[in-house]
């Protein structure tokens, strides 16, 4: 499911109460989704990078993965506050997440009054063809539940979502290929040389990066040598920030009209491993749902809601503005009691 596929695992096979993964594109959420446990990816700057090996740094950004909204809780405030190691974390007090959603789980009252004070926006643009009818009919019986208690469905729209996909696809590799060019055997990494021969810096070099960046790795730092490559800089990483920004006033529109935005974490279940490798657009495809939501820079997190093919579990995502994950694990922690009280179809 991502890049923090084995955290969710160790997750969801009670190897670890709780994980950490690093989110750039939905690597936290989407293996929380395909295997059934709570990931959050936290607002970009709540949580320091210091440390973190960088992809793409203005969206990377570190989340925690537990079997529940609790233990996500606890996990984040932890982790969370400034670092003066890293230039991009927020300098605030920490709420206190954790007694927030022991609130909420202990205090029927208290959970009540917040679900029927709670507006979920629900965008038209989350509802594709490609969807697997299995997973809109979870998320439809997520709506519904939150309905009966209280909550008000509101219809939103996000009307640059359809093109978040491919400036994501921009922006992750361009910084990607600078990120990764350190990797080279001198500065940082193993050096690796071809036994009984001598070679010249070149092709040191060229042997280093060739034997230990994966197929996929190499595949995204030619993409983004392209794309900031001379001639091409302004019509594809430049023109991708600029629709980025208007991803960003998206959300800030639809947030005006709601408190959070519900849909699934992923068009579909869990596949076999390997299933999609040899039709990287088809797999880059699950990530529609997930990267618009690294390229605003705010919270987000999925949690188990039903299941799908095969008894495979689907995974409902909520969306909140910048800074407002105590609100997404309080609906998380609540919603969970929804689901084990009524059972999800």
């Amino acid at each position: 499911g991502g890049s923090s596929g084995g955290s969710a695992a160790a997750v969801a096979g009670n190897l670890a109460v709780a994980t950490l993964g690093s989110d750039t594109g939905g690597s936290v959420r989407q293996p929380a989704s395909f295997c059934g446990v709570v990931g959050m990816k936290p607002t970009y700057g709540r949580v320091s990078r210091y440390g973190l090996v960088a992809f793409a740094s203005s969206l990377d950004q570190i989340g925690p993965l537990a079997l529940d909204a609790q233990d996500c809780a606890d996990l984040l405030e932890t982790i969370s506050g400034f670092d003066e190691n890293d230039s991009t974390s927020f300098r605030a007090e920490v709420p206190k997440f954790g007694a927030a959603v022991e609130k909420i789980r202990l205090d029927a009252a208290h959970r009540k009054s917040f679900l029927s004070g709670l507006r979920v926006g629900v965008p038209k643009e989350f509802l594709v063809d490609g969807m697997e009818p299995e997973v809109r009919a979870a998320i439809d019986g997520s709506l519904e539940a939150m309905k009966k208690a209280g909550a008000r469905i509101v219809p939103v729209s996000l009307p640059h979502a359809k093109y978040a996909l491919a400036v994501y696809y921009v922006v992750a590799v361009s910084e990607a290929s600078a990120n990764l060019a350190r990797y080279d055997g001198v500065r940082y990494g193993p050096r690796v040389l071809p036994k009984g021969a001598e070679t010249t810096l070149e092709e040191m070099y060229e042997f280093t990066r060739g034997e230990l960046f994966g197929s996929e790795v190499k595949r995204r730092i030619l993409l983004g040598t392209f794309t900031l490559s001379s001639g091409y800089y302004d019509a594809y990483y430049k023109k991708a920030c600029q629709v980025r920004a208007l991803v960003h006033r998206d959300f800030s529109a639809a947030f005006e009209g709601c408190d959070v935005i519900a849909g699934p974490t992923t068009p579909t279940v869990s596949f076999p491993r390997g299933a999609k490798v040899s039709d990287p657009l088809t797999m880059y495809l699950n990530d529609i749902f997930t990267v618009p939501v690294n390229l605003a820079g705010i919270p987000a997190v999925s949690l188990p809601w039903g299941t799908g093919k095969g008894g495979l579990p689907v995974g409902l995502q909520l969306i909140g503005p910048a800074f407002s994950e105590q609100r997404l694990l309080e609906a998380a922690a609540a919603l969970e009691i929804l689901h084990d009280e009524k059972g999800a179809k």
